[in-house]
């Protein structure tokens, strides 16, 4: 089931670049940042193929990836800050929340670069930026930096490996299972903490 699931959405990415051109490296990598989880280890790898086979240059496919992820952050951020002005009257009631505003006020810019090297966490991170209102500009500054990087870093091995580009697939697949290992694990120490507290 997971893997027919996976070759359908293969197949539309796929599509979707070829019909598309640079525009559709740009759709993809923006609806990625608006926290659905479309691989960019898929769309960038196979971007970076089309550059060895002279369909696409190398730096404009990387720039037009990199601006996708910022179009999907900024509507990500903005539709966290609609929705929390909202919640914000009794989420300040809530520890946790500001003790996670204070942290994000103080290092959340910078972990916006981080964060877009990082499978699955470079997904949702804007929506907490938005929520926690740090500063816009600085994120999306960030925000541009570290998708710029990882864009580069997917798409190279496209261009190395040329046909064989879906090999690079796999290993990063083992990677995402690692980083969601970690933050699982994480939410299951901070429930047990926040559980012992209470009693």
């Amino acid at each position: 089931m997971v893997e027919q699931i996976l070759e359908s959405l293969s197949a539309l990415i796929l599509n979707t670049i070829e019909t598309g051109g640079y525009w559709g490296v740009f759709l993809l990598m923006a609806i990625e940042s608006a926290n659905i989880p479309i691989p960019s280890e898929i769309i960038m790898p196979f971007s970076g193929f089309l550059v060895s086979a002279g369909v696409f240059r190398f730096w404009p496919v990387v720039l037009m990836g990199a601006l996708g992820n910022l179009g999907g952050s900024m509507v990500s951020y903005y539709i966290a800050v609609y929705f929390g002005k909202w919640t914000r009257s009794w989420a300040v009631k809530n520890p946790h929340f500001n003790t996670s505003e204070k942290w994000f006020n103080r290092h959340g810019a910078v972990v916006a670069f981080w964060s877009r090297l990082m499978p699955i966490v470079r997904t949702f991170i804007s929506f907490p930026a938005g929520l926690f209102r740090i500063s816009a500009w600085r994120f999306f500054v960030y925000t541009f930096c570290g998708s710029f990087v990882w864009s580069a870093i997917l798409t190279y091995p496209g261009v190395y490996l040329g046909e064989n580009w879906q090999m690079i697939e796999p290993l990063f697949r083992k990677f995402d299972i690692l980083i969601l290992a970690f933050l699982l694990i994480g939410f299951i120490l901070m429930l047990r903490t926040h559980l012992r507290k209470r009693q």
